[in-house]
């Protein structure tokens, strides 16, 4: 069973001034050997769910632009340590889908002033480090969130904040929509608009950062705290083993 929503009509983009866009995105900037990748969680299970939407929106430009998408449907995912050890299937999916990302679009609806707890849950099943591998650590991460009222900003604030607390690197464009329940269409496209523009901004954005960091992401992130503490564990490691030997 795989956990990745199908996008409708993936090529479709009605919304977009093709006579601007710019067909070399990201020359220049890093290696274009494969497409980048992205992965897409969204923080609603409402059948019309606005941030869903917004994510297929994203999705399909980023397609247009070159990359890989996924976007998980959190619909099955349990709450953090509901279930022993988070052995879950679909946790263990998330988790994957992460590992393959080399970037990533979160989106949350705002809630009570915040994300919703759909939103945090994906991101709290998301450790800095499990079997020796990093999901987040040094992708990219480009944030939206959806409004039922006016603009906010406070659920973009807190995933930025989430983002550099996972090791990512945030990129500065950022999305809100406000009254989203007028900005989609009876299809869930979104309509154009100068919210639409924003998410074209975004994900180019997005696009040129992945593709600058990638190569020299385990660079960037390699800290002096980290090496030591290794150091440290190597040598407790060999004091043991020469303990023991003799």
């Amino acid at each position: 069973m795989s956990r990745l929503r199908t996008l409708a009509d993936p090529d479709y983009v009605p919304a977009l001034d093709r006579d601007v866009v710019r067909p070399d995105l990201a020359a220049g900037l890093g290696s274009l050997d494969h497409p980048p990748r992205i992965l897409l969680l969204y923080g609603s299970l409402r059948e019309r769910s606005f941030s869903r939407l917004a994510v297929e929106e994203a999705a399909r430009l980023l397609i247009f632009f070159g990359a890989e998408v996924r976007i998980f449907d959190p619909s099955d995912l349990p709450l953090p340590d509901q279930v022993k050890g988070d052995d879950h299937p679909a946790v263990h999916e998330l988790r994957q889908h992460a590992l393959w990302s080399e970037g990533m679009v979160w989106c949350s609806p705002e809630r009570h002033g915040q994300i919703t707890g759909i939103m945090k849950a994906q991101i709290d099943h998301l450790p800095l480090e499990f079997g020796g591998m990093r999901p987040t650590q040094g992708r990219t991460l480009a944030v939206m969130q959806v409004s039922g009222g006016s603009q906010s900003f406070n659920a973009v604030n807190t995933l930025r904040l989430l983002g550099r607390w996972m090791r990512m690197f945030t990129i500065p464009n950022q999305s809100s929509i406000a009254m989203a329940w007028k900005e989609f269409d009876e299809a869930g496209r979104l309509k154009s608009s100068s919210y639409y523009d924003r998410i074209v901004d975004v994900m180019e954005e997005l696009v040129r950062f992945t593709v600058l960091t990638r190569g020299h992401a385990d660079q960037l992130v390699d800290r002096y705290s980290e090496r030591k503490s290794a150091a440290a564990k190597r040598d407790a490691a060999h004091d043991l083993a020469s303990q023991s030997i003799a």
